[in-house]
């Protein structure tokens, strides 16, 4: 009977992360990169904020799956149940299992509906959505663009939401939406947001809320929402003072999210990773299976996740996987992250920083972190071509 088939290097996870990473390797030289990935459809994940905002469809952030698999991969359409790392080995949900040489874990992070009771069941009614969900992100302009008066709420998460700060997004273009109609006047606008600041970095914050302010939106930070009635419209809140009650007309949520289960049956979590993939933030590398690595939401790296910041990790992890074998010096990664803005339906802020909210802007001049028209365009039509024929070809370094 035959063994498990090996792989060199073994992806898990066919989006941003392990697209990249897997063209990366092949490029770098590679011959036997495989991806596992369920999915048949791939999805530019930023544009759905667009979607949210009646600025795109999902038509254009989908494309099939087998179109982006870099080639020479081997592409297993299949889902992880498990990883027995002592034994290199990883196991399919058909019932095929695989070894490898090298394993990098990038299978995202999911909607944690357990987080918040009550806000899965407010999602199946018209006044609430999310941009984090693809089935819901068309269905949220829907409510923000016909609401005329009333309460719209706008909360997001600081548990683990990829780029939160792009939840504000709907908020903005919303705003822009009512002012331009007239209705501004009659509709409040509340921002809950869990964290003490808009973004992590000092000059986008003040943006931000002076935005907020041209808006006449009552922003409330360290700000949770514990629960949601979807009868009554109502959202418990726990707020610096105590629990506060808000109803709702309209509630967009950025929600908390979480790593897939079988990472922390896999033994792969540490007591402080909150159910991740536990890194070495700098390298990128499992904490004490060195063969394992992690990149993406469902790492541990202590740093905000976006897409931007998979163009930092990407080169790192492709880089460190050699280096481990040869005993090179390994590349390390600062915790670079990018959260790009909407701060009205023309113009766009882009806020980079790392882990520590030192900026590290890509270009001193323009000033990134203005809201600009350009900026806005670059983000909605440009930065998917690139992500299209570029960083799903591996071409990041």
């Amino acid at each position: 009977m035959a063994g498990p088939r090996h792989h060199d290097v073994l992806v898990i996870g066919g989006g941003n992360a392990g697209i990249s990473l897997a063209a990366k390797l092949r490029r770098d030289g590679c011959r036997d990169v495989a991806v596992v990935e369920p999915k048949q459809v791939h999805e530019y994940r930023p544009l759905l904020s667009y979607v949210a905002s009646g600025m795109a469809t999902l038509d254009d952030l989908r494309k099939p799956q087998a179109s982006v698999m870099p080639r020479g991969v081997r592409w297993y359409a299949d889902s992880v149940v498990g990883i027995e790392p002592e034994r290199s080995l990883v196991r399919l949900a058909g019932g095929d299992d695989l070894t490898y040489s090298d394993l990098a874990v990038c299978p995202g992070s999911r909607v944690d509906w357990d987080a918040i009771p009550g806000a899965q069941q407010a999602m199946s009614t018209p006044e609430a959505s999310t941009s984090y969900l693809p089935e819901l992100a068309p269905s949220t302009w829907t409510m923000l663009s016909s609401l005329v008066a009333g309460t719209a709420v706008f909360a997001i998460s600081d548990r683990h939401v990829p780029c939160a700060p792009v939840g504000l997004k709907p908020l903005f273009t919303a705003a822009d939406h009512w002012r331009r109609t007239g209705v501004l006047d009659a509709i409040t606008i509340e921002l809950v947001v869990a964290g003490e600041n808009l973004v992590d970095l000092p000059r986008a914050d003040r943006e931000l809320r002076a935005a907020a302010e041209s808006y006449g939106v009552r922003v409330r930070t360290g700000t949770s929402v514990e629960s949601v009635d979807a009868s009554t419209r109502s959202l418990r809140l726990r707020t610096p003072d105590g629990v506060d009650d808000l109803r709702y007309d309209a509630l967009y949520l950025a929600p908390p999210h979480r790593a897939p289960d079988w990472l922390a049956s896999s033994g792969l979590t540490s007591p402080t990773s909150d159910g991740f993939l536990a890194v070495d933030p700098r390298t990128l590398q499992h904490l004490a299976h060195p063969t394992v690595w992690g990149l993406g939401d469902a790492a541990a790296v202590v740093a905000l996740p976006s897409g931007g910041a998979l163009r930092k990790q990407v080169p790192v992890v492709a880089h460190n996987i050699s280096a481990r074998r040869t005993g090179a010096t390994m590349r390390r990664y600062d915790g670079y992250s990018v959260a790009p803005v909407t701060t009205s339906r023309r113009e766009l802020l882009l806020a980079e920083f790392d882990r520590d909210g030192r900026p590290e802007p890509t270009t001193s001049v323009p000033d990134l972190v203005r809201p600009r028209r350009s900026l806005l365009l670059f983000d909605r039509y440009v930065e998917p071509q690139v992500y299209w024929h570029r960083l799903l070809k591996g071409k990041v370094s």
